[in-house]
């Protein structure tokens, strides 16, 4: 029985956020590229999902940090700066994050799909060579 929760819970939980992207519009790029359009016709309701996301998520999360402290993270180096400016120029002009981008795909849409198969390109391309760059170090 145990087996089948473990399996269970994650794609209950990943339909929930599915959900939950599609019902806030989340999923249509046009929704969050007018929210990254600051001087223009600004839309809001992105910041009201993130923030409504943030209040069910934080207590979770700080009655996760009491039973177990993270460890020390890492220094703030040119890859995660690189990797952070690419990921936020991916997410302005194409104007899909990763789970809505997967959520979108799975409905059929092309430039979702084609975003999908980007990112899953240059994840391989990250792993391979910035494996090997960590391997030197």
């Amino acid at each position: 029985m145990s087996g089948l929760v473990v399996w269970l819970v994650p794609l209950v939980a990943g339909l929930l956020f599915g959900i939950g992207l599609m019902l806030s519009g989340m999923v249509e790029p046009g929704k969050v590229q007018a929210f990254l359009d600051v001087g223009g016709r600004w839309d809001p309701s992105l910041a009201l999902v993130m923030g409504g996301a943030i209040a069910v998520a934080l207590p979770v999360f700080q009655l996760a940090r009491r039973r177990h402290p993270s460890a020390p993270h890492g220094p703030v180096d040119g890859r995660l700066i690189i990797g952070s400016v690419l990921f936020g120029l991916g997410w302005g002009l194409s104007g899909y994050c990763p789970g809505p981008a997967l959520v979108a795909a799975s409905g059929g849409s092309g430039e979702a799909l084609a975003y999908v198969m980007a990112m899953g390109l240059g994840m391989i391309a990250g792993n391979r060579f910035g494996a090997r760059e960590l391997r030197q170090t």
